[in-house]
């Protein structure tokens, strides 16, 4: 993949400068536990609509032991997830949404490119590139093992009612 269509270059972002740690993450986003798929988030830039995040692999992922047993892969539906909750952030933290929670509406030209192991840390950049407030959000999506592209794709980001969100809440 060309330089010119990187949304950032990964050589270029200072992972020890973090912008929000797991708290301030936790503050945006409902996903707790297995489902957490961020470690911090490194960049949060509004004018360029573009936020950027990582989430260090360990060895204690539920998945090691079963996908793939001796050679463990991170499942590329995690590494979606992980994008969508990086512009989840982004889009809560900045109220782009105007609505209490955003969901995944649509994932599209997904690529995986490259292996994400337990000891890597996979670092996930996203760029908004259609929004309607209320009513979605879109974005592309680039994932890098230190400078190796190894996913990318779009996802569309849709309001979830107010019902959802409460009967979840509830316990329901």
């Amino acid at each position: 993949m060309a330089a010119h269509e990187l949304i950032i270059d990964p050589a270029s972002i200072d992972c020890s400068r973090v912008v929000a740690d797991m708290a301030e993450i936790r503050r945006w986003l409902p996903q707790r536990d297995a489902m957490e798929q961020l470690t911090a988030i490194v960049c949060d830039d509004l004018e360029r609509r573009i936020c950027v995040g990582y989430r260090d692999i360990t060895d204690h992922e539920f998945w090691v032991s079963g996908h793939m047993p001796g050679a463990p892969l991170m499942p590329g539906v995690l590494m979606c997830e992980a994008a969508a909750q990086v512009l989840t952030y982004h889009i809560q933290r900045n109220d782009l949404s105007g609505c209490a929670m955003v969901g995944f509406g649509g994932i599209d030209n997904v690529k995986f490119r490259g292996p994400v192991r337990p000891g890597d840390r996979l670092m996930i950049a996203i760029e908004i590139t259609k929004y309607r407030r209320g009513r979605l959000v879109v974005c592309r999506f680039q994932e890098f093992v230190g400078t190796r592209l190894v996913s990318e794709g779009e996802i569309t980001g849709i309001p979830l009612p107010d019902n959802v969100l409460q009967a979840s809440a509830a316990g329901a």
